[in-house]
């Protein structure tokens, strides 16, 4: 029998060499590499022809099962999917596990059987996290396990609705010699929960460690091989969280939810656009109000800038919440055609309450502060802005401007300055329709 031959993997991102560094030339992690014996290659077989079927069979309607906590299932798509597989990712503390056991707790309140396992924490320290968050007399089954077999065999014996794995990264099945937390064991395990869950129609929740880059730990093949991925965001400082999905097989992408992290856990915020706002104190030079989309729902956010002078030959820039190489844009076309020169001085630029904006459509709104801070001029109030800026200085038009406007009416603003549009329903707010910067500027100088 041919001895198998041992290979390399890095535990970063999953590279496979034929030897030993100290470096992967793939991810560029260091010591990242660990000898692990490769499978054997399985033996040709004869295979029964797969199924098929034409595409405009009948297909049974897809059902969802909430989850009890609102802004949970908007990401999803509107609940949890039976049968499908879900991610979810974020720094330490965000608040994942906290989230995956109050939705547990409240599943298992409409009388459904939820299975929570965890590789990390004893099944007395999950009680006193219940305990904190109120949800202790919960019907919910506990079990503190690593082992992907033992957590199959019991939830076959259970037939959970629900099955949650705190963490993905703690598991291992015995069939292979690596140790857990390798990515031969990540890879294995996850395949053997997401066999599971479309073998018995149970949706499964997997909690995903990250990396310092903010990316899930292990292999992008994780991402790939499950339904749903969803991403923690938030900083420490900050009392929300923002829950957004990257992949969504069943709902849309980039969709977010709102909570914000109080003593008994995760509460839901149904009014986002109230955390970002402005309290009612006067506006300065140098901030606008942005209305953005994130996913499905109209969020407004405050764009802050600051100009000022420099220390000689070091100009800085400072970006939080935006892209700094679109900010750089930003100020060329300024300058170049506004003649608005900013090329020699320090300049912030900071999304209020920590949100991270990435689309074009706040460039309109970035301009807007830009220039307000270089001239010292301060922004109507009541005022929303958005729209694209293109390097010509012209300002592009962008989607859902109906839906911008209306959640602006909604909360009490009267005036929007957006791109000009041959149909648009703005209700009762004035607006103003630009074609480039420079009527922007006029704009502002009113």
């Amino acid at each position: 029998m041919p001895r198998d031959r041992a290979r390399f993997v890095c535990q970063e991102c999953g590279a496979v060499t034929a030897k030993w560094s100290g470096r992967c030339d793939e991810c560029g992690a260091w010591n990242s590499i660990e000898q692990e014996a490769a499978s054997r290659a399985r033996p040709h077989s004869h295979h029964n022809a797969a199924q098929l079927v034409p595409l405009a069979a009948q297909t049974a309607p897809l059902t969802r099962l909430p989850s009890g906590i609102g802004e949970l299932d908007r990401v999803l798509g509107g609940g949890l999917v039976p049968a499908s597989v879900i991610l979810i990712g974020g720094d330490p503390g965000i608040g994942k596990s906290t989230i995956t056991l109050q939705a547990a707790a409240a599943l298992a309140s409409q009388n459904e059987t939820v299975i929570y396992v965890s590789g990390e924490e004893s099944l007395d320290q999950i009680r006193l996290r219940a305990k904190r968050l109120g949800v202790e007399k919960a019907d919910l089954a506990l079990a503190a396990s690593t082992s992907a077999e033992e957590v199959i065999a019991a939830a076959e014996a259970s037939h959970p609705r629900l099955l949650i794995i705190d963490s993905i990264q703690t598991m291992y099945t015995s069939s292979l010699e690596q140790a857990p937390g390798t990515i031969t064991q990540l890879r294995a395990s996850a395949h053997m929960l997401v066999d599971y869950a479309k073998r018995r129609g149970v949706a499964v929740l997997l909690i995903g460690h990250v990396t310092k880059d903010g990316q899930i730990a292990g292999p992008r093949l994780l991402e790939h091989m499950v339904d749903t991925v969803l991403y923690f965001e938030g900083e420490r400082s900050h009392s929300f969280r923002i829950l957004r999905a990257v992949k969504n097989r069943f709902g849309p992408a980039n969709e977010i939810g709102v909570f914000e992290m109080a003593e008994q856990g995760l509460q839901e915020v149904r009014n986002p656009s109230a955390l970002f706002l402005p309290d009612d104190r006067p506006q300065a030079a140098g901030t606008s109000v942005f209305a953005g989309m994130e996913g499905s729902r109209p969020i407004l956010v405050e764009i802050q800038a600051l100009v000022g002078p420099a220390a000689a030959g070091s100009a800085r820039r400072a970006v939080v919440g935006w892209d700094n190489n679109r900010l750089a844009m930003l100020l060329a076309v300024l300058e170049t055609r506004l003649g608005l020169a900013a090329s020699g001085r320090d300049v912030y630029l900071n999304v209020a309450g920590g949100l991270k904006v990435v689309e074009p459509a706040a460039d309109l709104a970035v301009a807007a502060a830009l220039i307000s801070s270089l001239t010292n001029r301060a922004i109507r109030p009541g005022t929303v802005v958005f729209g694209e800026v293109g390097l010509a200085g012209e300002v592009r038009q962008v989607g859902h401007s109906d839906t911008r406007i209306k959640e602006a009416g909604k909360l009490g603003f009267d005036y929007a300055i957006l791109p000009r549009a041959k149909k648009l329903q703005h209700g009762s707010l004035s607006v103003s329709q630009l074609e480039n910067l420079a009527e922007l500027v006029e704009i502002l100088r009113e």
